[in-house]
């Protein structure tokens, strides 16, 4: 931590907007450095005047319930990252001229002069596997490392802490690359950009444009998807340093500066001499778990970012054989009387579950819950010749039986009119009897879950206890 670090926040008059994972910390940090800090909360309850009393104790200010009104003398909002831009208290910090940064942002400017450069993940699905395939990848290589940023772990805490870094592998949303607008990392992918998150951006347009933030000023590589060409226009709207080089990864056989899929192979020609003529094997499509069409993407991307910082293909290997995604992301529960039942309780939108279900054939669905604005149409129209059949549950069901009913109208659908504990049993059951041995009974909602569930967490806890009982 450099000297001139406590100069820039010492007596000046920060307001803190959202306590909880990202606003706690920022809170503590600006305060250590001589900064006088407002804590402003819109909720009120026993978490939030949990951690207020923790602040309070520390000599910070903090105001629950009240999020809207800016604090006199603000010179500075840091701001949790859901918090949306339209929101009374930037408008007016706006009309005060105060600026408004993320956590994102102030860890970045927080870095000391030796701090570990930044690899960035954004994109709509896909994120947190593509960074913690990278930290794996890194780690092979024999680097220090570490997946942080809107996986859960905090990028103060990582920038800040004792522990040394040789990089980063960082993923970002939407939402923190809005509030972060110095960011300047060592290499950037965007992995896919489909409609999410319309209602906090107000359009597709920012969305893609919030995105895009995460292209800026990279001095290495912006990675796209070739087989996605917005995120393509978006490096080609970036304003990068010179020598900065735009890499595409593919499904398919890569072509100079890309890297794809051969034979089962993943090959890189983009980071190899003469990428005209040459090819540098990485690893086989069955090094990657599990190695579904948009995984083998994720590990493209994954394996793109680390070669621009100079990891060896033998570290791409090891990583990707050494990694084990996260719990609820296509997990293969059990096999039953010849069926296979996966879990993709992560898919929570259409562009996730379309993923997922180009992954297996044929497929007893299980989909539905809060849509979030979503409609079906195009999911169901490009997935309806993989489906066996469906079994709807939540809130919103109704939008994705009415799809059904327009692009797969031979499909047989089981319409489940109940919320409570035991519905995912049912919804199980339902789909065994629809089932044919070597089918594939998928959990992919393509919704939010929290209108049955406390998150999509236990939404995939419970469907797996529910294929467990069924085999038991």
């Amino acid at each position: 931590m450099t000297s001139s670090v406590p100069s820039e926040f010492q007596g000046k008059h920060v307001t803190v907007a959202g306590l909880g994972v990202s606003g706690v910390p920022a809170a503590k940090v600006l305060h250590a450095r001589g900064a006088v800090v407002t804590v402003v909360n819109d909720g009120d309850d026993a978490r939030a005047r949990e951690q207020a009393a923790e602040l309070e104790a520390l000599g910070i200010t903090v105001r629950l319930g009240d999020g809207a009104t800016l604090p006199e003398g603000t010179e500075l909002i840091v701001t949790a990252p859901g918090w949306q831009p339209g929101k009374p208290l930037f408008r007016a910090a706006e009309q005060a001229g105060v600026p408004v940064w993320g956590d994102v942002e102030l860890a970045w400017r927080l870095r000391g002069p030796d701090a570990a450069p930044w690899l960035a993940v954004t994109g709509t699905n896909g994120k947190t596997t593509t960074v913690q395939m990278l930290a794996s990848i890194l780690t092979a290589a024999g680097l220090r490392t570490a997946a942080v940023g809107n996986i859960g772990v905090s990028l103060l805490d990582a920038v800040l802490g004792e522990e040394r870094y040789d990089v980063l592998a960082v993923e970002l949303s939407s939402y923190q690359l809005h509030w972060a607008p110095s960011l300047r990392a060592h290499s950037a992918v965007v992995l896919n950009l489909a409609p999410d998150h319309l209602d906090w951006h107000g359009s597709m347009e920012a969305y893609a444009r919030d995105k895009g933030r995460v292209y800026e000023g990279n001095k290495v590589a912006c990675v796209y998807n070739a087989a996605d060409r917005a995120t393509e226009d978006l490096v080609r709207e970036a304003d990068v340093e010179e020598g900065c080089r735009a890499v595409g990864f593919t499904l398919g056989t890569p072509g100079p500066s890309q890297l794809g899929v051969v034979e089962g192979i993943l090959v890189d020609r983009a980071f190899v001499e003469n990428r005209q003529k040459n090819a540098q094997e990485l690893a086989e499509v069955s090094d990657v778990n599990p190695p579904a069409p948009h995984n083998i993407a994720n590990a493209l991307a994954a394996a793109a970012l680390a070669r621009a910082f100079g990891v060896p293909a033998t570290a791409v290997r090891d990583g990707l054989r050494a990694f084990r995604p996260d719990a609820h992301r296509i997990a293969h529960v059990a096999d039953i009387d010849g069926v296979a039942y996966v879990d993709d309780s992560k898919a929570t939108n259409t562009h996730a579950a379309e993923a997922s279900l180009a992954a297996y054939e044929p497929i007893v669905w299980i989909a539905g819950g809060l849509a979030k604005g979503a409609a079906f149409d195009e999911l169901v129209a490009r997935s309806a010749k993989r489906l066996r059949g469906a079994v709807l549950i939540g809130a919103d069901r109704a939008l994705i039986r009415e799809a059904l009913a327009r692009h797969a109208p031979e499909v047989p659908v089981v319409d489940l009119d109940r919320t409570d504990t035991g519905a995912m049993l049912q919804a199980v059951t339902e789909a065994k009897r629809l089932a044919q041995p070597g089918d594939t009974v998928l959990l992919a909602p393509a919704c939010a879950s929290m209108d049955m569930f406390t998150n999509y967490n236990q939404r995939g806890d419970a469907f797996a206890a529910a294929v467990r009982e069924l085999g038991a």
